[in-house]
């Protein structure tokens, strides 16, 4: 039976969520975790065996004494394993991402839903997947759409051979329900500021709402979806991303401000609403990858009733891809969002490694 050796960083929300998700796997690989750290405390194992993953890891976690390792102690440390070796990184960290090149080139494969090693610097991007002999293999499934089949889906395309035309999609669970909300095929009164009030009372949002309604987070996910379909994208920052935040409401202070003064820019939204039904179609908040014209854009667009966009409910992403073989784009669709579901796409990436070492 294979074993491999799975090193864990980070154990908030999705960490926690995966860390019991691969103690109670079944599998013909056997799993052995050896390090799991928060930014505080960490638990390892000195001789490689696997850890404790009972119900009681979390006060164990906690009870810890060890700090933990810095990255290039932890990449000594991994090493010298017996065993092939997995880093799973659970956090949005950028230094822990930036070290990742180092990790690769010594053998040690990553698996993470980090979405700013792969949508920062292109260089960075550039050194993490450099195909030399005995590199690492770098999988990040939920750094788009959580645990939907969205990137390797969109590997399969290019690697077959198909050419990427035209990538469309709704990207963000909170976006996602706040225009679905807002903007629908048949026309409500709600206010988009109550909208933006439900979408924080029920968990959708940041904590500072224009974490969300910036752009930037939807704007790193279809950077990576441009850089794997061929589109040498700089930054996010080196496109056009249309922010929900009202100009005057970038620079106050606080998010509750914020919150408490984003009624008195209703009316602009509305606007936009109405402009969406006057035409029949409703108003929804993409991104877009265009080859012909060479253009990737974050933004709202508007669709016809009858497009699947304009159906879509709650929270759900839903990604269009137009390729040479599928002029009539192939769509996926479903939760996109939500601790499970992203830990789940994060442990299958760690199953897809395993079979390849």
């Amino acid at each position: 039976m294979t074993s491999i050796n799975v090193a864990i960083i980070g154990a908030g929300v999705v960490g926690k969520a995966f860390v019991n998700q691969i103690a109670s796997i079944k599998s013909k690989i056997t799993f052995n975790v050896i390090h799991l750290a928060t930014s505080k405390k960490a638990l390892v194992s000195q001789d490689y065996k696997p850890l404790d993953l009972s119900s009681g890891w979390e006060s164990n976690l906690a009870a810890a004494t060890q700090t933990p390792f810095s990255l290039e102690q932890l990449l000594e440390y991994l090493k010298k394993s017996p065993e092939p070796v997995i880093l799973v990184d659970n956090t949005s960290n950028e230094t822990i991402a930036k070290f990742y090149p180092q990790f690769v080139a010594n053998g040690i494969c990553i698996a993470t839903p980090n979405k700013k090693a792969f949508s920062s610097d292109l260089n960075l991007w550039n050194n993490i997947f450099n195909d030399k002999i005995g590199a690492g293999l770098v999988y990040h499934e939920a750094t788009v759409g959580a645990g939907l089949p969205i990137i390797s889906t969109l590997h399969d395309l290019i690697n077959t051979g198909d050419k990427v035309e035209l990538i469309e999609g709704i990207l963000s669970g909170s976006l996602s329900f706040i225009l679905n909300t807002f903007s629908t095929v048949n026309p409500n009164n709600t206010k988009f500021s109550e909208i933006v009030s439900k979408a924080k009372t029920l968990g959708y949002l940041e904590p500072d709402p224009r974490d969300d309604l910036n752009g930037m987070d939807f704007a790193r996910k279809v950077t990576i979806l441009a850089r794997i379909a061929g589109f040498k994208v700089e930054s996010p920052s080196a496109f056009p991303i249309t922010s929900l935040i009202p100009k005057p409401l970038e620079s106050v202070p606080t998010g509750e401000e914020f919150m408490s003064k984003l009624p008195d820019y209703d009316s602009s939204f509305e606007q936009l609403k109405k402009e969406a039904a006057d035409e029949g179609k409703v108003l929804r908040y993409v991104g877009k990858v265009d080859f012909p014209n060479k253009s990737v854009t974050v933004g709202f667009q508007k669709y016809d009733a009858s497009h699947p966009f304009a159906s879509l409910q709650g929270s759900d992403n839903v990604l269009a891809i137009k390729t040479e073989r599928y002029q009539n784009p192939l769509i996926v669709q479903g939760a996109g969002a939500g601790a499970e579901v992203t830990a789940a796409g994060v442990l299958a990436d760690v199953i897809k490694i395993a079979e390849r070492l």
